[in-house]
């Protein structure tokens, strides 16, 4: 079957749709479509998914000339003790490839914003540090990521949507990365946390945007 955006039953499986709720399906291997709520819920999330990605894009790009990987990049070496991290663990934690992560680190490299040394633990290992231009590239471009989350995100929600919207997507979470996975259950890219150098509210005055 092609690839469909849409995931309600085809033509020839409208009549799934109609059984009564507890009805066994025709097969064991028989797909669950959505429902219309079900598929209200997925293309919603699909849509602000790009949306807000897309406006994440353009902010960064603007402000620091990053791309949303090499921010996340950043920011979560900025939190990390020293300012480093394995690539092996850095990768784990923003979910990307190795090779992908090598990719970015390479372009993070050339712009000087951050370094990599070999691990001293582990001669096989290699550490990505951030640099004091790093840190001065994630200054400049955390108040406008945070704008944009919170006018486009956060502050459209009631806290009770908050609420619910971090309950399920937590419950996802957990389905495709499971508990013992590296990332810490509740973390959030750092620059977004209140208690972050880069959040507008603690910057000093003479370093405000």
């Amino acid at each position: 079957m092609a690839d469909r955006t849409d995931l309600t039953p085809a033509a020839d499986d409208a009549g799934a749709g109609d059984r009564p709720a507890g009805e066994a399906a025709a097969s064991p291997g028989a797909e669950r479509w959505l429902d219309p709520a079900e598929m209200k819920a997925w293309l919603a999330f699909l849509e602000v998914s790009h949306l807000l990605e897309r406006a994440i894009e353009h902010q960064l790009r603007q402000d620091a000339g990053l791309s949303h990987a090499q921010y996340e990049i950043l920011s979560r070496l900025e939190a990390a003790d020293g300012g480093r991290l394995r690539m092996s663990e850095l990768a784990d934690v923003i979910v990307v490839s190795r090779s992908g992560l090598t990719y970015q680190i390479t372009q993070l490299e050339k712009a000087g914003l951050v370094r990599r040394e070999k691990c001293p633990s582990d001669e096989r290992g290699i550490l990505a540090i951030l640099t004091p231009a790093g840190r001065d590239a994630l200054t400049r471009a955390a108040p406008g990521h945070l704008r944009v989350v919170r006018e486009n995100l956060i502050d459209t929600l009631t806290p009770a949507q908050r609420e619910a919207l971090a309950e399920g997507l937590t419950a996802a979470r957990a389905r495709l990365r499971p508990a013992s996975g590296p990332r810490r259950p509740n973390s959030a890219p750092p620059a977004l946390e209140a208690s972050s150098r880069q959040d507008p509210a603690t910057f000093p005055a003479d370093r405000a945007p």
